[in-house]
């Protein structure tokens, strides 16, 4: 009971130290709004061309928010040595981690439905799996996270989380399917494109929004699992090797 109340503390105190900080700010929340304006306004208010953008919109969302949060939440603390401190905690480390990325998770998966609720206003998503959306913006947001926080932790300042995340982010855009789709890039792009884990939260997104699916559902969903796996237990080699070994 001790672990699970420390669990939740430390992640309560991300949200109320950290969430309204600048970077956060601008990357998180900003960001993402103005993509959505732009894309929503371009298509139109008809639900075949919201349908086209929408998934994109709400990736874009998930993967800015949650990135911005671990560039923040991790790299702040590890320059104040309270991050060290943190790990000296009886705590497992996986624990530690999860309650560190936690909030982020929360966020990144609340901030997926704000263009949702903007194109709700602007057209009727009766058709759209709830269910199915649902799921998969959760776990595009934990994966996000998870990559966000293997970033955080292998740099020093916080400008530096924001940059190396910028080199990933921006290109994921292009080449993960979100607004072009990945049979649509040249072939040798496409390889990188399987390669990435937005490619297939968004795979699934489109299949919810429109029907259209590009690869099996089932394997999008072991695929972002595998990444989320992945990206969190190579976020903990480097942890340990840095700072515990």
């Amino acid at each position: 009971m001790k672990t699970w109340i420390a669990f939740w503390n430390i992640m309560l105190k991300d949200v109320r130290t950290y969430y309204l900080k600048p970077p956060n700010l601008s990357w998180g929340l900003i960001f993402p709004l103005a993509w959505t304006g732009m894309f929503f306004i371009k298509s139109g208010r008809g639900m075949e061309s919201l349908a086209g953008v929408l998934p994109g919109v709400v990736a874009v969302s998930i993967l800015f928010g949650t990135t911005s949060m671990l560039a923040v939440t991790v790299t702040f603390e590890k320059k104040t040595r309270s991050f060290e401190r943190l790990l000296l905690a009886p705590m497992p480390l996986e624990l530690i981690m999860l309650a560190k990325t936690g909030g982020a998770i929360v966020f990144g998966t609340l901030n997926a439905f704000v263009p949702v609720l903007l194109a709700a206003w602007l057209t009727d998503l009766q058709q759209v799996a709830w269910g199915t959306f649902t799921l998969a913006t959760v776990m595009i947001a934990v994966a996000s996270t998870f990559q966000g926080l293997f970033i955080a932790v292998a740099v020093s300042e916080v400008f530096e989380a924001q940059t190396f995340s910028n080199f990933f982010r921006f290109p994921m855009i292009f080449l993960c399917g979100l607004f072009v789709p990945v049979a649509s890039l040249p072939w040798m792009l496409r390889p990188l494109s399987y390669a990435l884990p937005l490619t297939y939260g968004a795979d699934i997104l489109h299949g919810a929004v429109n029907g259209v699916h590009a690869m099996p559902l089932t394997l999008d969903f072991l695929a972002l699992g595998a990444f989320c796996a992945a990206l969190f237990m190579g976020s903990l080699w480097n942890v340990r090797r840095k700072w515990i070994a």
